[in-house]
């Protein structure tokens, strides 16, 4: 039990966090709509699944025997993730005085699952933290049964939270504070996803 309170206090704080996950839930939410933000909850949550997953099979041995493709994973998320900043940017450079919050440059409709998941999986914050500091909690000692149980308590934690992010910023006052800012949010958040992005491929 104590192990099932640990991992969930310490993936709570590493989710409340803010993050490209968070940035992007929160301008889908409040650009767009409830539905589709909760497609990228759906899209996200998926990706940590895929994480846990990998983490709870050993994704640290594999780092540390091939210590390569930490390097591959992390320039490549870093160039995803400026690539997303950058379209936010052009977004936001583009947007005039009456343009509304359709115009925002997200994905079209139907494509927010995916962007969800591409923006977790590239995210390399999630591959250290797997790798080291969820692996810590997940050694040789931790049964099977423990470790289906990590899986769920994880992933539906991660739900839970995106989920409250996005109900939260779909609020009416939340979207009318984002059409009276929007070009500044949008370019906020643009100069964020590029900054952590070339954060990523510097400092790896």
């Amino acid at each position: 039990m104590m192990l099932f309170l640990t991992v969930a206090m310490v993936h709570f704080v590493a989710l409340m966090s803010p993050g490209p996950d968070f940035f992007f839930v929160s301008q889908t939410a409040a650009s767009r709509s409830r539905k589709e933000a909760m497609m990228g909850v759906l899209g996200i949550s998926l990706g940590v699944m895929v994480w846990a997953a990998i983490a709870l099979m050993g994704l640290h041995l594999l780092l540390q025997k091939m210590a390569w493709l930490h390097d591959v994973i992390t320039i490549g998320g870093g160039l995803y993730l400026c690539w997303m900043g950058w379209n936010m940017l052009r977004a936001a450079r583009r947007k005039g005085e009456q343009q509304t919050v359709e115009t925002v440059e997200l994905p079209s409709k139907g494509k927010t699952f995916m962007r969800g998941l591409l923006t977790n999986l590239a995210n390399p914050k999630a591959l250290i933290y797997f790798g080291s500091v969820f692996s810590l909690f997940v050694g040789d000692s931790v049964g099977t049964g423990a470790r289906w149980g990590l899986f769920a308590l994880i992933s539906l934690e991660t739900l839970l939270w995106f989920s409250l992010v996005a109900l939260v910023f779909a609020l009416p006052a939340m979207r009318r504070g984002y059409q009276r800012l929007a070009k500044w949010i949008d370019g906020l958040a643009g100069v964020l996803f590029t900054g952590f992005g070339l954060h990523l491929i510097i400092s790896r």
